[in-house]
């Protein structure tokens, strides 16, 4: 069997897998990163990437529609070639997958395909299309990230019925769709679904959709879901499905009794479960399925580390990119820690939402005695210039000393916007912090400053509460 050593070896080529290798490579340290499918992972193949991309074309289809309140026209009718759509997305995707291996080549890290094994701490066995290898290393990274969590009931072999990787790649728009799981990726997917010309149906066990959000931001986007013509079915259950005359029927639980639903494709998205089975027999401390690490990425078995969905917290691409940046400092001997204070997290609904730090709710439960700013997007200049101004921005203080807790934005940019949020939040600023930061004008941040001073009462484009 072919032996080979290194310093550090990398299971996963995802977004905590890559860069980690990546970063390794930067200290001096020699490294292998191993993959078995898909170089970038799910995110970049099949995952945030492509899904984004859909969503923008689902954007531009509805941005159509409205045209005719600026005065511009459309002479001719429109259609959307699903082909083109999904060879212009591979080509997105191919883009930045590409990208990962010229890094690695740049940066000087090895890679392998396969699918790999930890036989123990030190020591990994990799299945090869040219037979099996064995790589020698001192230290051992998994990150093997997590799939999407199949139902009983709804196997994912069958044609009717998608994960988010088969939603992806659909050449045909389904004329109706029940969409199971009413969380953010079941949102993303069936609205973009919906706006290229869908019948969208959401099945939710919970008694909201998005559970977990802002209340506030839940009666927007439950509003903006009414006004699409999407069907919502709140404490409901999909207890299965059968081949129809007409497609698939499925069978739902609600209050008011069972309930057929017809459908030509089913959409579970009800979460994902971490891609840890191969490495119980290791000694590995594990909860829910997940890798228990601490700030340093450690597990409990010497040598070897765990970061992104595979590890424990929140399962978000960002957050697999930081902790790999952070194990590798640690692999090279730096007194590096994963001492973030926030996890930033977004959603790609209609309209977005994003937080960083704690949300109203969130904060009122720990005990914290709050002031809140809210500064809708009807008063910001350049929001209604673009004719987007569902949404808002909160900001909530700390009331014992106007420290920023958290900020929570609804509506258009919020993705891109949040990142001042999360810099407010990770350096302990004050709300005077943003509200003494001069913002640009007409632009969304400005949104973010008003939204501080709200918070103190003294805000110049709102009424202060």
């Amino acid at each position: 069997m072919d032996t080979q050593t290194y310093q550090a070896v990398v299971i996963g080529a995802g977004p905590g897998g890559y860069p980690c290798a990546i970063r390794l490579a930067q200290l001096g340290i020699k490294t292998l990163c191993i993959e078995k499918e898909y170089w970038g992972g799910v995110c970049l193949n099949v995952g945030c990437i492509p899904s984004k991309a859909l969503i923008t074309a689902g954007k531009k289809v509805k941005e159509l529609g409205e045209l005719d309140q600026m005065g511009i026209e459309l002479t001719g009718s429109w259609s959307v070639d699903m082909a083109k759509l999904q060879a212009w997305k591979s080509k997105v995707v191919g883009r930045l997958t590409g990208g990962v291996q010229t890094l690695f080549k740049a940066n000087g890290v090895d890679k392998m395909f396969g699918t790999a094994r930890i036989v123990r701490a030190g020591l990994v066995e990799v299945e090869t299309a040219d037979g099996p290898v064995q790589v020698n290393a001192e230290h051992i990274v998994i990150a093997t990230g997590s799939r999407p969590i199949e139902i009983p009931g709804f196997s994912f072999a069958d044609d009717r019925v998608l994960d988010s990787t088969k939603a992806l790649d659909l050449m045909e728009i389904p004329k109706r769709i029940v969409v199971i799981g009413g969380g953010y990726i079941g949102l993303e997917l069936g609205q973009m679904l919906q706006k290229v010309g869908s019948e969208v149906t959401v099945v939710e066990m919970q008694d909201q959709v998005l559970p977990g959000f802002d209340p506030d931001v839940i009666r927007i986007v439950k509003r903006k879901l009414k006004k699409s013509g999407i069907k919502v079915h709140l404490e409901a259950r999909a207890q299965g499905w059968e081949e129809g005359e007409d497609g698939a029927v499925v069978t739902v639980a609600t209050k008011k009794g069972e309930q057929q639903i017809t459908a030509d494709k089913i959409l579970v998205t009800v979460g994902r479960r971490p891609n840890s089975e191969g490495f119980a027999d290791l000694g590995l401390e594990m909860e829910r399925g997940h890798i228990v690490v601490d700030k340093q990425l450690k597990t409990n078995v010497a040598g070897i580390y765990a970061i992104g969905d595979v590890a424990t917290g929140i399962m978000l691409a960002h957050k697999a990119t930081h902790e790999g940046e952070i194990c590798a400092e640690v692999i090279a001997g730096h007194r590096a820690y994963n001492d973030a204070r926030t996890v930033p997290a977004v959603v790609f609904t209609d309209p977005e939402i994003a937080t960083a730090g704690m949300q109203e709710h969130e904060a009122k439960a720990a005990g914290y005695e709050v002031k809140v700013g809210r500064f809708p997007w009807t008063a910001n200049g350049r929001a209604i210039t673009m004719n987007d101004t569902d949404g808002f921005v909160k900001t909530v203080l700390d009331a014992s000393d106007d420290r920023v807790l958290g900020v929570t934005i609804c509506g258009p940019h919020a993705s891109d916007l949040i990142s001042e949020a999360a810099l407010a939040v990770e350096m302990d600023a004050e709300a005077k912090d943003i509200g003494l930061t001069i913002h640009p004008h007409p632009t969304m941040g400005e949104a973010l400053m008003e939204s501080a001073k709200a918070a103190l009462g003294e805000a110049v484009h709102i009424v202060n509460r």
